[in-house]
């Protein structure tokens, strides 16, 4: 019967959202007040579990998110990201062009959320199609294919970040796994995977082309580099030291301190709002500006995120996580797997792959306590399910259709088979590292016999 309570709420969640067309918010709260009910909660600690939830999972995320896009924010309005791009392209030349910006879209995607990565790097990979002749899907398919696995898989993204509050992970070590994983998905499904749609014809809106800035107007090169790769330049010079000084020294406590999320995203901040603002001419008042507009674009996320929250804490307050637990253990799947999963269905049923991770880190957080998977290795586990088949449901399917302007039968050939080729080789970067991890600390045998 729980299970059951468990997959009405997830349909009703998605059919809120889907057909009723209500706000992620709104659809939470409801689906989370029906679920206490459900489980035989009376309305007052029902109640207090959802304001628990709202305020414990809205605390540990709300600094880095927002911060996080403060950071994205600079780094797009500064010209930093364009810089970035044209370095790596007057590098490597044309004939490397896929793996350039690939690359490009690595380091730009690890400050810029998605959207605003996507819509600041659009031009700029068609003024590269139409100044050598190219292919527009060939070409803009691997920056964007490593715009949505940061966007996926890492913090400071918002489910990434509030996937590794819920599970309790280490944020330093998640972005490390998440490197390695990460690679080899860009690369499988960019360049690799956009050899063979070469053929795909595609011709850009002109309205969509517009003229990049001009180079005299961009910050330095180095700058624009340091601005913008400062939160992964702290956070692994952190952890260095952490790893070769004694854990007692009287540096511990002060590293400790720095190498949490927030404050590693603040110093980025008030560091790039000097860099990549006031040493470029702007005013204070102009920056900050921009970062309340920026705060402005992820207050909805938050919102999600907090009613996400709110639907976990009442499954734990009404006392049948054990029950969900037990269940899912009994389903003989690893719970990386099942964590996989769980993302992948509700994303191509629901569509956002931020609903789907934080909707499926509710279902399996009750698991973690029996079956010690790694809670690193769980979050991007599910960060790769929810990037599994974007199709007609997604935002993102008809934000890359329109502007590159293709049928939905080659944005299916190419989008959605790249989203589809990162999520599988996710979790398969994932098993095989959980592989390693275990026969490291020898929980795996070596050998038969």
């Amino acid at each position: 019967m729980t299970i059951l309570i468990l997959l009405v709420a997830i349909l009703a969640l998605i059919g809120l959202i889907s057909w009723a067309k209500l706000h992620a918010f709104l659809a939470f709260l409801l689906v989370t007040i029906g679920v206490g009910f459900a489980f035989g909660l009376a309305p007052a600690p029902l109640m207090a579990a959802i304001y628990q939830g709202l305020g414990d999972t809205l605390g540990s995320v709300v600094l880095v998110i927002v911060l996080g896009a403060m950071l994205g924010k600079v780094v797009a309005d500064s010209g930093a990201a364009q810089q970035i791009a044209v370095v790596l392209i007057e590098a490597f030349g044309t004939r490397y062009i896929q793996w350039t910006l690939m690359v490009a879209g690595f380091i730009i995607g690890i400050p810029l959320f998605y959207n605003v990565g996507f819509v600041l790097m659009v031009p700029l990979i068609f003024s590269v199609v139409y100044k050598y002749k190219l292919p527009a899907v060939y070409v803009g398919l691997p920056m964007l294919a490593a715009l949505s696995v940061m966007h996926g898989f890492l913090p400071p993204h918002p489910a990434p970040t509030a996937l590794v509050a819920q599970f309790h992970a280490n944020l330093g070590l998640t972005f490390a796994y998440g490197l390695l994983i990460a690679v080899p998905a860009i690369v499988l499904a960019g360049p690799v995977y956009g050899r063979r749609l070469r053929h795909i014809v595609s011709v850009p809106l002109l309205s969509f082309a517009v003229e990049p800035e001009p180079e005299r107007v961009l910050p330095g090169r180095l700058n624009s580099f340091l601005s913008s790769l400062l939160p992964v330049l702290l956070l692994v010079t952190v952890l260095g030291l952490q790893a070769l000084l004694p854990p007692h020294t009287q540096l511990a406590p002060v590293l400790a301190f720095l190498s949490e999320p927030a404050v590693v995203m603040l110093l980025s901040v008030l560091v790039a709002t000097i860099s990549l603002g006031t040493a470029l001419g702007k005013s204070i008042a102009s920056v900050m500006e921009a970062y309340t507009a920026s705060a402005k674009e992820v207050a909805l996320i938050l919102l999600i995120i907090a009613g996400a929250g709110a639907l976990k804490q009442v499954l734990v307050a009404s006392g049948v996580s054990t029950d969900i637990a037990a269940r899912l253990q009994g389903t003989g799947l690893p719970p990386l797997v099942l964590g996989w999963l769980i993302a992948a269905i509700i994303r191509v049923c629901l569509g956002s792959a931020t609903i789907a991770g934080l909707t499926a880190a509710g279902v399996m957080l009750p698991t973690m306590a029996y079956s010690h998977a790694n809670p690193n290795l769980m979050v991007l586990a599910i960060g790769a399910g929810s990037l599994l088949l974007s199709h007609v449901n997604d935002a993102g399917f008809w934000l890359f259709k329109e502007y590159f302007n293709l049928s939905v039968r080659d944005t299916l050939r190419s989008w959605t088979m790249m989203e589809t080729i990162v999520s599988v080789v996710g979790l398969v970067g994932v098993l095989t590292l959980d592989w390693l991890l275990k026969l490291s600390v020898g929980l795996v045998p070596t050998h038969i016999g």
